[in-house]
């Protein structure tokens, strides 16, 4: 399987950052969350971490503007889902919101998505 698409669900600190390290490395992202507001947020920072790579010298002022060019925002799940190759769900520890998620990515993926969580206490 080639994997190009990834979406990430949840833009919080987890899901911004595990967008951000997929960008940099050439893959097309989705971030999706449920707010707009998540969104901008989690683009903003993923642009003041790559300043700083930009700062120390580990990254040029074209590759950060490469891996922002790499990241789509979406509020739709099943949008941003449709076409992923892989969909790691990074969302807040509720289990009832992981397992909305999951029950949406069920029916909104290709057959041979890989779907993966990002948790750490459920």
């Amino acid at each position: 399987m080639d994997i190009r698409a990834i979406t990430v669900v949840g833009a919080g600190t987890m899901g911004n950052g595990i967008a951000h390290v997929f960008a940099q490395y050439g893959f097309d992202v989705t971030l999706n969350d449920v707010s707009q507001q998540y969104l901008d947020r989690a683009l903003a920072t993923i642009a003041s971490n790559l300043d700083r790579q930009v700062k120390k010298g580990t990254m040029s002022d074209d590759g950060k503007k490469s891996t922002l060019a790499r990241i789509t925002l979406s509020t739709d799940l099943r949008a941003a889902a449709m076409e992923a190759d892989i969909v790691i769900e990074a969302a807040t520890e509720d289990l009832n919101i992981k397992t909305k998620i999951f029950k949406t990515l069920d029916t909104s993926c290709k057959a041979n998505a890989i779907l993966a969580s990002n948790t750490s206490s459920i």
